[in-house]
């Protein structure tokens, strides 16, 4: 029985190792280079550089080896990012069709139920730059109708046996079906809806799961680096090595880390950004912004230069004469300057806040707008004369403005584009386009209404589920910045008492304290700045994480960097200040 048991294992673990050498063997040949050129010009140079790390470890065979060790890791990394890059990159190809497919569906949904015909379909999106991935697979299939002479069904069947994701290719296969059996597109696409948000609903959700995954990793990992960087504090107590040099390498290996799980949970993360960013329009939100980020690096720089300036004799000014604290503790010389970056942080969360409760606004306005304009046969502008009343929460007043710009005989596109550049919502500015155009096309209003209001609610509820994921990363972040500082500065200061504690008792002849405990390799101010730098290294890339997972605004950052600086430098100080009343003698 156990042999069978092992046999199964083992087949299944050939099996596994089949198909990633499959796929990655399949990932060379999708790539634009050759792979012979691929092989002679990346691969090779970093398989040389791999050998040249492992030399390099071999000849500083004296030195510790927590510092050689990252030597041949590096190599390691080099050779294996040049191994499965081209993996890597189709795996990029395959998300950036997916992340916009729900979209773009949608907006090809819209032109399909105007009055052109459906090659007319495939050029205007074809000519949506905005779609990146998705525009460019339209106009191949455009070039193979135009160019080669090939049907639409067929051009799209060729096309599904090429493209790197399968949602995009089981549409392609099951639109060039139905085109070739003659149903029109707009019948297709308008029962394909429910199908692709479900589709889209998955793959939202198996994102959220996997960084669920990662959070529990990323636990474990920083808990264990955490380990590692406290015994690099205190056992060179009893060994005499030099502390600084281990405490380097295990500080450098704590920034690896968790770099390595931003790049992880950037790439997880689900494409939905929550911002529109207008290129040609001014408005007042923008000055605002403006004026919040100046004050808060402004202030930044100002404090920076009394703190860093102070402490070095330059400022006649020092942050001693800001605080009513003597003497000033050392990771205050860094949190104090940060602060200032709250007042952008701030504003964005709550700006970002308004543009979340303008979402949830807007199905019910585009449903509400649609039927009115399909039932009463009238313009836009009339049907928003009565529509502007109603209360539609924070979007009433965006509501007004349109309603005026559209009344005084400013163009459609414009009062639109003037609407959602005021909303800031990406989602608004993609849904108002696709109603502006589907009307100007002669689409049904009350159609478009319903399709897009139907759609994006899905897409709000699936926002929640993402809100709640943020809200478990911060705390789980918060957590373990405040626990890891907490082992980092007990670690330094029982350090520092034996150190004192070894000062003393060497006065005494009995014996000689030095031989059993090695303090006098220690330079405690430095190693306390290396701790510092692992404090404002974890909080940047901690706000970074919780930015990447909300998917807001990139000044959101500023506020968690200076919360997490602040609780990791209080905490510092707090601990400092227990360990010596506990242990002080």
């Amino acid at each position: 029985m156990a042999s069978e048991e092992s046999s199964v294992t083992g087949r299944s673990i050939r099996l596994s190792i089949s198909e990633i050498v499959d796929g990655l063997l399949d990932s060379y040949q999708r790539m634009g280079i050759p792979i012979r050129r691929y092989l002679l010009v990346i691969l090779l140079p970093a398989f040389a550089f791999f050998l040249v790390t492992v030399g390099v470890a071999i000849v500083v065979a004296d030195l510790p080896f927590m510092i050689r060790a990252p030597i041949p890791l590096l190599g390691v990394l080099a050779f294996g990012t040049a191994l499965f890059y081209p993996k890597i990159l189709l795996s990029q190809q395959r998300t950036a069709l997916n992340n916009r497919l729900h979209l773009f569906i949608t907006h090809m949904t819209v032109l399909s139920t105007t009055r052109i015909d459906r090659m007319e379909v495939f050029r205007a999106l074809a000519e949506e730059d905005e779609y990146g991935a998705l525009a460019e697979e339209m106009q191949r299939i455009v070039q193979l109708v135009d160019t080669w002479n090939q049907s639409l069904d067929d051009a799209l069947r060729r096309r599904a046996r090429q493209v790197p994701s399968d949602p995009l290719s089981d549409f392609f296969d099951r639109l060039a079906y139905s085109l070739g059996a003659g149903q029109p597109l707009d019948d297709f696409l308008m029962r394909e809806q429910e199908q692709v948000m479900q589709n889209y609903e998955t793959v939202y959700t198996a994102s959220l799961d996997n960084l669920e995954v990662m959070k529990d990793l990323y636990m474990s990992m920083i808990l264990s680096m955490t380990f590692a960087l406290v015994f690099a504090v205190v056992l060179p107590v009893l060994t005499g090595t030099d502390p600084t040099m281990t405490v380097s390498a295990v500080i450098l290996l704590f920034i690896f880390v968790q770099s390595g799980f931003f790049i992880a949970i950037r790439s997880m993360s689900p494409h939905d950004p929550l911002w529109y960013h207008p290129e040609d329009i001014m408005t007042d939100l923008d000055r605002k912004m403006i004026a919040a980020f100046v004050a808060g690096i402004g202030l930044t720089a100002v404090l920076a230069f009394v703190s860093i300036g102070g402490f070095a004799g330059i400022s006649p000014i020092t942050l001693g004469d800001i605080l009513p604290i003597s003497p000033v503790p050392l990771p205050f010389y860094i949190a104090v300057p940060a602060t200032p970056l709250l007042i952008p942080g701030l504003y964005m969360r709550r700006v970002e806040g308004g543009i979340r409760k303008k979402d949830e606004d807007f199905p019910s306005f585009i449903r509400a707008l649609g039927s009115s304009e399909g039932a009463k046969q009238a313009t836009t502008s009339t049907v928003l004369k009565t529509l502007r009343r109603k209360d539609f929460g924070d979007l009433t007043g965006n509501i007004d403005d349109l309603y005026k710009r559209l009344n005084m005989r400013i163009e459609p596109t414009a009062a639109w584009r003037y609407f959602t550049a005021d909303c800031r919502s990406y989602l608004i500015q993609k849904f108002s386009e696709m109603y502006l155009v589907g009307r100007e096309m002669g689409g049904s209003p009350k159609q478009l209404g319903e399709l897009i209001s139907e759609n994006m609610n899905v897409v709000l509820q699936l926002r929640q589920q993402r809100t709640q994921a943020t809200t478990t990363l911060i705390g789980l972040l918060y957590g373990i910045s405040a626990a890891a500082t907490f082992a980092f500065f007990i670690g330094l200061q029982v350090v520092n008492i034996l150190a004192n504690m070894t000062l003393d008792l060497s006065t005494s002849g009995q014996f000689d304290v030095n031989s059993l405990i090695n303090t006098q390799v220690y330079n405690i101010p430095l190693i306390e700045f290396l701790l510092i730098v692992v404090i404002v290294f974890n909080a940047l890339l901690s706000s970074l994480m919780i930015r990447t997972t909300d998917g807001g605004h990139k000044l959101n950052a500023y506020m968690h960097f200076v919360i997490l600086l602040w609780l990791g430098s209080l905490i510092s100080v707090f601990t400092k200040s227990m360990v010596s009343s506990f242990l002080a003698i």
